[in-house]
């Protein structure tokens, strides 16, 4: 695949604009995962994809094509996700109580295909459970916690997209992960 992203990347430097849209195609979902794990926000998610896209297409000139185009393009949607966090504390909340119901959430309002609701119930429950954990968590430690294991990238990925000595990220992994051990003993 990395092969085909530098053709695209090629064709986009010569202004083949549909190029970079398979680009953004490819990694649309792979984003908004990440801003969505590390804001906890739908809406704010997809924002921070769109300007993570429009970012990369803007500096596509600076990317060194000897790297991995997903690293530098993760890299830019951490930052991104990073700096929305130590701007602005969140107002609301997708999976916040809904006034007038007894504890439950916009998502436990969502119908569901499965042919068991209560495993699907309880999955998402649990979910909803380790996700707010997840959200507050120290942002040095969430966002390595997201990319190592919500993302599923590599210790020398997370390094280098954090732009972090490796001994540091596995430090924060572990540090990380003990803090998210203990808040989710007493939930």
């Amino acid at each position: 695949m990395e092969a085909l992203i530098k053709k695209r990347i090629k064709q986009v430097l010569k202004g083949d604009q549909d190029a970079f849209a398979e680009i953004v195609e490819l990694y649309s979902n792979s984003i908004y995962q990440l801003g969505y794990r590390m804001l906890g926000n739908r809406h704010e998610a997809e924002d921070i994809a769109q300007e993570a896209f429009i970012r990369a297409y803007v500096n596509i000139k600076s990317f060194n094509q000897d790297l991995k185009f997903s690293t530098w393009l993760f890299r830019i949607a951490t930052n991104l996700c990073i700096d929305r966090m130590r701007k602005k504390k969140p107002d609301y909340y997708l999976d916040a109580e809904v006034s007038g119901t007894d504890g439950l959430t916009m998502y436990s309002q969502l119908a569901s295909n499965s042919p068991l609701p209560e495993n699907e119930l309880e999955s998402l429950e649990l979910q909803e459970s380790v996700q707010k954990e997840i959200l507050k968590l120290p942002e040095k430690y969430r966002s390595v916690i997201v990319l190592k294991y919500i993302e599923e990238l590599s210790l020398n990925e997370i390094s280098e997209i954090l732009d972090l000595p490796l001994g540091t990220v596995k430090t924060r992994i572990h540090r990380g992960r003990e803090a998210l051990r203990q808040q989710l003993r007493y939930v």
